[in-house]
């Protein structure tokens, strides 16, 4: 096992291996994949594919670079970045509720961790993994400021990493964040608000198109038919 992880090491470069290590903490703590067990996969998958299509097929000198290509990125794409875009939206719809939820407890007169406490244990879902993987690294004797300023390199959002970046500056000089929060929940609601007005906007054009590729085809046919059927007869 050392042996192949230094063979890998060798294999790579370091920028790329950077790159990918810092999409994978992008998919939460929960996630078990290794950026050298990926870049391994990608690359054999590559000559695998390369060589069967050049074996099975007379013009897979032409082919098989292309179908390499796409598997190089579609892989990234489908194990990578798509989980990290769908992450992110689910992040930001549950990041409402929670700071919601921490402004109240921070109104109560509690500390910063003391609300961390209370919200987790009275919300669920990936936020809250990554709120619980802060108090964990607590435990084990970082502070609370380095806690969570770890934690922004696995939160795919830049809306979310802006209230971390307050928490943090507020933990660390004792300042108040509630009328922060509040600014920044108020900010969150609106975004929601015109994600949704955005989706509904889209609902006409894809009406349209199943229209223009299913419906119209129909019309055509049921007025035509007796045209057709006539022309045949005769």
């Amino acid at each position: 096992m050392i042996e192949e992880h230094y063979i890998s090491k060798k294999l790579y470069r370091q920028k790329s291996v950077e790159e990918i290590e810092k999409k994978i903490k992008l998919l939460g703590v929960s996630t078990k994949l290794n950026p050298y067990l990926f870049l391994n996969i990608r690359l054999l998958g590559m000559i695998i594919l390369f060589f069967l299509v050049l074996y099975i097929s007379n013009i897979g000198y032409l082919i098989a670079p292309i179908l390499s290509f796409l598997y190089y990125k579609g892989i990234t794409y489908f194990l990578l970045d798509r989980k990290i875009h769908n992450r992110q939206i689910q992040l930001e719809m549950e990041s409402l509720n929670f700071f919601e939820i921490l402004t109240l407890s921070l109104e109560t007169g509690r500390n910063l961790q003391e609300a961390l406490d209370v919200t987790i244990n009275s919300c669920q879902g990936e936020l809250v993994n990554e709120f619980l993987e802060v108090i964990r690294e607590v435990k084990f004797g970082k502070s609370l400021t380095e806690a969570l300023e770890d934690m922004q390199s696995s939160v795919p959002s830049d809306t979310i990493n802006n209230i971390i970046l307050s928490l943090t500056q507020a933990n660390l000089y004792g300042s108040s964040i509630i009328k922060s929060l509040y600014n920044q929940i108020d900010y969150l609601r609106e975004k929601r608000k015109l994600e949704v007005k955005a989706e509904i906007s889209k609902v006409p054009i894809k009406i349209s198109i199943i229209s223009v590729f299913f419906f119209v085809p129909l019309i055509l046919i049921i007025i035509l038919a007796p045209v057709i059927l006539t022309y045949i007869g005769s």
